[in-house]
């Protein structure tokens, strides 16, 4: 009988895949170890089953992906044995996972949530791209048989986002993370403090979010007198945080706060002036660019302000990490607080920091410390962008570095972990063609995404160094990013580039075959509704003008040099 019920499955499974024709092989990031073979299985309709010892995440996640099958197939898969099964095997690492496919079955080995959300994702880049949408689609709903063995090259692949120079929302942000989620990134860093825009609710300090958060217009372009008028903000609750924080976790997602210190704070000044060298008056910046004020140092009520700051941060945010900025808190045209500041000068004294060039770095390195040492007490770590190195950075920091590759390599050699995102290879908000006026405005910098995926994490360091590199992250900063369309355009398909820069072992990587799957992944931003860029195929902007002929681009960069 048994046997009978087993021939019927296949007969029903075999009509509805009939003649089927299987997806070429198109995953980004390329597995670990590929070996295909003959055959095909029909996922449409499919049997699935969960291992019993699987936790309730990870059977959530394979939940997530039976409803993406359904959804797109148009048919219910049965939950039972047989099909599709997915098995814990403590044995593997936690982002480690096997997959075996046979014209029988569908085998899922993995140990953890992120082996097995990997593991879906993987099996979703390997059927039609319609997986990725919201309705029923015909297609060859089969897989190759394979056999798939995969690991990430690096613990730490990350994505930034900036949502205070402009606003982005709690929906938007979780399309962010379902496009992270799509390429096995696991780590949000999330930029919630800046001069043009407090985006954290903290309830000791309301005024952050009730005036802070706020801006009364913004720059227009690169016009810094002028001023659209237009007041303009928003923030983020700490429901609407947690929110996020879980939406996150069940992807395999750690989402890193940034609390910007002790620079970028002119936000926070506006709502709270006594923090300031001058107490102000402040408010809120409506340009761009690095403010001249900044928190004041020698103030104990800035460390109470801080302390508070970043435990209702804690409280939210149950990361390892919490990211603590110290980048450009220095403008030196534009004068520095702390060079005549009583208080702040009291505070070197006190420090036995002597007068001198290196005295601001020095002052900040205690901020840094001081913050470092009240995180470290309750069990967390700091991140800080590579200008904290300047001075004497305490020891068990880790940097990221952004200036390039130096920074990273600095800290390396010195025992510093590090995480490399440097601004020659992963700042997102520069121009992705070098034709500028099909492009929206942007702040600058010429970045393809074939230039992207040549970034190699280890050049220039030694094999002692290398091990301090916990992983890569690009950054994607918004002066000039307003809207969600304009946002997608300059994340995709670069973050395609960077998941394989993150995944890859670094003779794993072709950009030839890269770029051969990239049409694959255009299909799925089209089936998830999301804009991307199509530069590398000859379309320029978000309006796909066809690109100049290399005469007409060569004539228009004489007429038009960059100006980066």
């Amino acid at each position: 009988m048994k046997k009978l019920i087993r021939i019927l499955s296949a007969l029903t499974l075999l009509g509805a895949c009939a003649n089927p024709t299987p997806q070429e092989f198109h995953v980004i990031p390329m597995p670990a170890t590929v070996n295909l073979s003959d055959g095909t299985f029909c996922v449409k309709g499919a049997a699935v089953n969960c291992d019993e010892n699987m936790d309730e995440a990870s059977v959530n996640a394979v939940l997530r992906f039976v409803n993406s099958l359904e959804t797109a197939t148009g048919k219910k898969c049965k939950l039972a044995e047989g099909g599709i099964s997915f098995a814990k095997n403590h044995s593997l690492a936690p982002e480690q996972y096997v997959i075996d496919i046979t014209p029988e079955a569908v085998r899922v080995q993995a140990s953890a949530l992120n082996g097995f959300v990997y593991a879906c994702e993987t099996l979703k880049q390997m059927l039609p791209a319609a997986i990725y949408g919201d309705k029923a689609v015909k297609a060859d709903w089969v897989l190759p048989c394979a056999h798939i063995e995969d690991q990430p090259r690096f613990a730490y692949r990350g994505m930034h986002l900036d949502p205070c120079r402009h606003f982005f929302s709690i929906e938007e942000t979780k399309r962010y993370l379902d496009v992270m989620t799509a390429y096995k990134l696991n780590r949000f860093h999330w930029h919630l403090t800046e001069d043009q825009g407090w985006r954290m609710e903290v309830k000791a300090y309301p005024r952050l979010t009730e005036i802070g958060a706020w801006r009364n217009g913004t720059v227009i372009k690169k016009d810094w007198g002028s001023n659209d008028g237009i007041r303009y903000g928003g923030f983020y609750t700490q429901e609407e945080m947690k929110e996020i924080v879980a939406y996150a976790a069940e992807r395999g997602i750690t989402v890193i706060p940034e609390i910007d210190l002790p620079g970028h704070m002119v936000a926070a000044l506006a709502a709270y002036p006594e923090l300031g060298c001058t107490g102000g008056p402040y408010e809120v910046w409506t340009r761009w660019g690095v403010a001249p004020d900044i928190l004041c140092a020698g103030n104990e009520e800035v460390y109470k302000f801080l302390e508070t700051v970043l435990t209702e941060a804690m409280e939210i945010f149950p990361s390892e990490y919490i990211h603590i900025g110290g980048d450009e808190a220095f403008n030196e045209e534009m004068g520095i607080p702390w060079d005549h500041c009583p208080k702040c000068a009291a505070k070197m004294r006190e420090l036995g920091i002597k007068k001198g060039p290196m005295a601001k770095h020095y002052l900040q390195n205690y901020v840094t410390a001081r913050m470092q040492d009240f995180l470290n007490q309750h069990g967390r770590k700091i991140i800080g962008w590579d200008e904290v190195l300047e001075g004497n950075l305490a020891p068990g920091a880790t940097v990221m570095s952004w200036r390039g590759v130096k920074g990273g390599i600095e800290a390396a050699n010195k025992g510093f972990d590090a995480i490399m995102t440097p601004n020659s290879y992963l700042y997102f908000d520069y121009y992705q063609s070098h034709e500028r006026d099909k492009e929206p405005f942007g702040i600058g910098g010429y970045l393809p995404v074939e230039k992207v995926y040549s970034y190699e994490p280890f050049e220039g360091l030694t094999p002692a160094a290398q091990k301090h590199i916990l992983g890569v992250q690009a950054n994607l900063w918004t002066e000039y990013i307003a809207t969600p369309e304009h946002l997608e355009y300059m994340l995709l398909p670069r973050m395609c580039a960077l998941s394989e820069i993150q995944w890859c072992a670094a003779d794993k990587k072709d950009y030839a075959r890269f770029d051969a799957s990239i049409d694959h992944s255009f299909e799925m931003f089209d089936a998830m509704g999301l804009t991307y860029c199509m530069d590398n195929r000859g379309l320029i902007g978000l309006d796909r003008e066809p690109a100049r002929t290399p005469e007409e681009l060569e004539q228009y960069l004489k007429e038009n040099p960059r100006s980066w």
